[in-house]
């Protein structure tokens, strides 16, 4: 049977495992090295009893103090900005071409609804390119019909018992209903 850690996941453990339990001193030495060190690190404390810790306080000092409300591109070095561009361009592109299918099935139902946005030359330049909205009124008529019957004021369930009723069965009923709503 597998054991299982039951330790909380932000729980903060101090201790360092050892494999070789007859490790010399140096070796631990070493592990302890690695652990950064609070020289440079800027622990500010905060109003509501908390704090905030700053590994690198000179990272950004650029002589003022920086703003929530700061423009980072004036802050950020040119070879971070041109990356985070190239990025945000390529993100832009590709959400682009993800929906291009969809965007295309969309024009194509406006274009058969009658819907047509073009710009008429015939007979004559800005002539009225008005359309018979016969089909959008089905349309709209429809929704506003079936909202109704799919969505009705008590809820989108009904019951009705079949049969013998019973306080157990409308018990039952309405359990059903009132889960379902």
């Amino acid at each position: 049977m597998a054991t299982i850690d039951k330790s909380l996941p932000n729980e903060v453990r101090n201790t360092i495992e050892i494999e070789n339990p007859a490790a010399s001193t140096e070796e631990i030495v070493d592990v302890q090295e690695s652990i950064p060190s609070t020289e440079n690190t800027e622990i500010t404390p905060t109003a509501d009893g908390g704090v905030e810790i700053n590994f690198d306080p000179g990272a950004f000092s650029q002589g003022e103090s920086v703003n929530h409300f700061d423009n980072l591109a004036e802050l950020l070095p040119e070879d971070i900005l041109g990356q985070l561009g190239s990025e945000l361009y390529q993100n832009f592109l590709d959400y682009k071409t993800s929906r291009q299918d969809w965007e295309q099935t969309y024009t194509q139902g406006l274009d058969l609804l009658g819907f047509k946005y073009d710009q008429r030359t015939e007979p004559f330049q800005g002539a009225s390119g008005a359309t018979h909205p016969v089909l959008a009124e089905a349309v709209t008529q429809f929704q506003a019909l079936a909202y109704k019957e799919l969505l009705p004021s008590d809820g989108p369930v009904r019951t009705q018992i079949i049969g013998n009723s019973s306080r157990e069965k409308e018990d039952q009923a309405i359990r059903v209903r009132d889960f379902m709503n």
